[in-house]
């Protein structure tokens, strides 16, 4: 497949100052896109932007992008980042994911041939990722974390199980599932008086903690398992799991 062929040929394409052999167009109102081609010419990566469009930020990721492409998806073939990302003034991302066409689906509704030979390509946060992701979780991910918003904030890595005697609310994925941060902020608090219950989280680097309440806070490294639980407290705890997801 031709790919600057079938890129010019969109409606408004027009080249994308500062960076050769790559182009911008938008299909609709609100709806901005940029892509560029490989370094060896034989995929298309593009990046989206839903009301939040930066062309300067858009040149700097797929420049980013094409340099590193091959290291990044290397590292991860469905959803593969690269973190030494500079992002423009004004924005803090300091990644660049790449999403596989299996995970994305882009064009398979009106141009499925193109599908496989697209790439997308976003800002992001190195926070977000844990490098092992399957093709399950890939997909979660990229749903989760709004990549056509070019402004947003980091979505922290974050796999969480839980079980509330009390509240009698629990998860309902055999094991830990993607969540937003301030799930585990919440359950975590939900656990004081509710003896028997628990809630695991683990971060990008896979590491666990299990927290349980038994007339306190326990908390316990759920990876070597041999240390006993600690007691703790709520406000330990609301600084200590933050943190464990930023780091």
């Amino acid at each position: 497949m031709d790919i600057r062929e079938v890129v010019t040929s969109f409606r408004d394409a027009a080249p994308l100052p500062g960076l050769d052999n790559a182009w911008s167009w938008a299909p609709a109102p609100g709806l901005d896109f940029a892509g560029a081609l490989s370094a060896d010419g034989g995929r298309l990566l593009q990046l989206n932007a839903r009301d939040s469009y930066d062309q300067d930020l858009a040149v700097a990721t797929l420049a980013f992008a094409r340099e590193h492409e091959e290291r990044i998806v290397a590292r991860n073939p469905f959803i593969g980042a690269s973190d030494g990302f500079e992002a423009p003034a004004g924005h803090r991302f300091d990644s660049v994911t790449i999403i596989a066409p299996e995970v994305h689906e882009f064009y398979d509704y009106d141009r499925p041939t193109l599908t496989p030979f697209v790439r997308l390509a976003f800002p992001a946060y190195a926070l977000e990722f844990a490098g092992d992701e399957t093709l399950d979780e890939a997909i979660t991910r990229f749903d989760m974390l709004r990549p056509n918003e070019l402004d947003r904030d980091p979505v922290p890595f974050l796999k969480m199980r839980y079980a509330n005697t009390r509240t009698l609310g629990r998860s309902t994925n055999v094991g830990r599932g993607f969540t937003d941060p301030r799930n585990l902020v919440t359950e975590l608090r939900e656990l004081d008086g509710a003896p028997g219950s628990f809630v695991e989280f683990e971060n990008r680097h896979r590491h666990v903690w299990r927290v349980e309440w038994h007339e306190a806070y326990y908390i316990a490294d759920w990876n070597t398992q041999t240390e006993s639980p600690r007691e703790t407290t709520l406000d330990e705890l609301l600084e200590f799991a933050p943190a464990q997801l930023r780091d």
